[in-house]
């Protein structure tokens, strides 16, 4: 077998270990709180934990009102205040006002150093 092939084969195993390695590093919702799908009192604050460190400026997230007894419109975007938590792989959203008797999603994007964007949706209610 030629040096040429040993090299490239080489080459293909380290690039196709390289690209594996950077795929995986997307970071991934592990928590929140409220925790999605679950009741709980008007919360201060929902907190979206990761498990990878976010780019505060690429990573964000909004709220939306989806249901309330007598809603007939769209759901209705609340006013929020995004920022990090204690640590870097935490979101901290606050409502600007307390949360009225409902039922909430949260829609985030988050980004690591991969620069790769994911997205999600957690939803809860507020008794």
């Amino acid at each position: 077998m030629s040096t040429f092939r040993i090299s490239l084969g080489i080459a293909t195993i380290a690039g196709g270990l390289l690209f594996s390695t950077m795929a995986q590093a997307h970071p991934k919702l592990l928590s929140s709180e409220p925790q999605a799908n679950t009741q709980a009192v008007s919360p201060e604050k929902i907190e979206l934990h990761f498990s990878e460190a976010l780019v505060a400026q690429f990573s964000g997230a909004k709220l939306l009102m989806t249901g309330m007894p007598g809603m007939t419109h769209p759901p209705m975007a609340v006013d929020v205040n995004v920022s990090g938590g204690k640590d870097s792989k935490t979101m901290v959203i606050t409502p600007a006002k307390p949360l009225m008797t409902g039922a909430y999603r949260v829609e985030w994007r988050a980004v690591s150093s991969d620069t790769h964007p994911v997205t999600g949706k957690l939803s809860f209610e507020v008794k």
